[in-house]
């Protein structure tokens, strides 16, 4: 089976794509506003310098990831190590809250802890340019082609199954997917089951072995702050009031360079550890195929639930939400005005013509709810 039409680039390739990315004026004007104090020529000169993707990532993407913690957010952990073998290749399960940052500053956290950068699923609605296709595939990401047609949707997801497999198995490299397609806009992490589905395609076994084979890990994400919060209320508003309407790859643009260029607060990845023996148990209870889909839906969405790293705006979130008091003692009545004069200042960025206030407001609030309201779900279940 050739991968060649979904793949990431192959080391042989690079010096190549990267000769493409130093010619295109709209990648140098993107890199020179991340490096401004270099001239575009020298720019031109280190990125043909370089013959592997680790280089490149460790040189050029992970300085811009240090800027991002230090200016744009309060910190970014990674937690979990201990859970997992940091010889062996994992397919990390995870919540999606933005489209490029989910990924990326994981990649530089495990730089930090000498581990080996994941392969990243990336939706083909994104490669607005082909430059951006350049880009990320230069960086370890695989396309999933998100509306192939009826006809080729089988054909496409079996192709990336067994590329996912083969990943894992064959090239010992560990990968990122979201938990369902595209960001959870309120924040209601729930798992797919078409793609738990997908997963099986690539394998010879049952369904069982066949995801136990992938070593599926759990992770949870944590913002304490999505710049995008405001876009995606917006889009809730657009989507009741047509439901025909459909985001343009202007849409994305946007969505992509506000998350990464607004302010996130703190991060926190949470790794579950692997969940094959659960999952082995799962296949000796459900017999029919159905009940033990959801049910492994079920147990990833408990493991990414329970790890939430949980805010004080989480908290006043919830409690504004419920008309409660019950989170009151985590905060002051200052942050809790705070919280509501920030949800207020991103309503205000809205450009609509019939903002239904009361409506954009509680989808804000819900974005920010939703995490404590499921992490409550798993204790009290």
């Amino acid at each position: 089976m050739s991968f060649d039409s979904i793949r990431c680039y192959d080391k042989k390739e690079i010096p190549a794509v990267l000769e493409r990315l130093s010619n295109d004026k709209h990648f140098i004007n993107l890199l020179s506003t991340i490096y401004p104090l270099l001239p575009k020529e020298v720019l031109k000169q280190r990125l043909v310098s370089f013959d592997n993707v680790d280089d490149f990532q460790k040189a050029i993407v992970y300085p811009f990831l240090q800027y991002l913690e230090s200016n744009l957010t309060k910190g970014i952990k990674l937690l979990g190590l201990d859970k997992i073998d940091k010889n062996r290749s994992y397919l990390y399960v995870s919540n999606h809250r933005d489209i490029i940052l989910d990924s990326t500053l994981l990649c530089g956290k495990l730089i930090e802890n000498d581990m080996e950068t994941v392969e990243i699923a990336i939706g083909d609605n994104l490669l607005v340019f082909p430059w951006i296709e350049d880009l990320v595939r230069l960086n370890k990401s695989f396309i999933v082609r998100r509306n192939p047609g009826a006809k080729q949707m089988l054909e496409s997801s079996k192709l990336l199954s067994a590329y996912m497999a083969h990943t894992i198995n064959e090239k010992k490299r560990s990968i990122w997917i979201a938990q369902r397609e595209g960001r959870a806009k309120d924040s209601d992490d729930r798992t797919q089951e078409s793609l738990l589905k997908m997963f099986n395609m690539g394998g010879i076994g049952t369904f069982t072995e066949n995801l136990t084979a992938l070593h599926i890990c759990p992770l949870s994400i944590s913002y304490e702050y999505d710049p995008c919060d405001y876009l995606k209320a917006k889009e809730f508003q657009q989507k009741r009031d047509n439901s025909d309407y459909k985001k343009s790859p202007q849409d994305d643009l946007l969505s992509m360079k506000i998350g990464v260029m607004g302010y996130k607060g703190r991060i926190v990845y949470k790794m579950a550890g692997e969940i094959s023996d659960e999952i082995r148990k799962l296949g000796e209870e459900f017999q029919n195929r159905n009940e033990l889909v959801a049910a492994i839906a079920s147990l990833i969405d408990t493991k990414i639930h329970s790890n939430y790293e949980i805010y004080k705006v989480n908290k006043i979130a919830y409690d504004i939400l419920n008309g409660s008091t019950e989170f009151s003692q985590s905060y002051s009545l200052l942050e809790k005005l705070d919280f509501e004069k920030y949800i207020a200042m991103q309503i205000n960025k809205i450009d609509l013509e019939n903002k239904d206030l009361d409506f954009l407001k509680i989808k804000m609030l819900e974005m920010y709810a939703n995490p404590l309201r499921n992490a409550l779900s798993v204790v009290n279940a």
